[in-house]
């Protein structure tokens, strides 16, 4: 399961994405969980950061979901039209 940080702005977005990709690369199984309760400070650079987790996890044949994504962070993700690329999983 990859866990997404307490802050996730712009300003760690990079450091951030490195970190996930990296972590992906270990995930074994063919859906990738993104673990989002930590995550408290964000801006739509955390989408982007999610995005490319995705595309990552689909050019490896893997599908990826999201637990507990912030209420804010789903609204933004849908007001610009990519809610349904990330799945939400209970």
């Amino acid at each position: 399961m990859l866990v997404l940080p307490p802050e996730l702005t712009h300003a760690q977005a990079g450091a951030c994405l490195q970190l996930l990709l990296q972590a992906l690369q270990a995930e074994t199984g063919s859906q990738v969980v993104v673990d989002g309760s930590a995550l408290a400070t964000f801006d739509s650079s955390a989408l982007a950061v999610l995005l490319e987790c995705r595309r990552t996890a689909l050019y490896g044949d893997r599908g990826l979901v999201v637990k507990a994504l912030p209420a804010s962070l789903a609204q933004l993700a849908q007001l610009y039209g990519v809610h349904e690329l990330l799945p939400a999983v209970d």
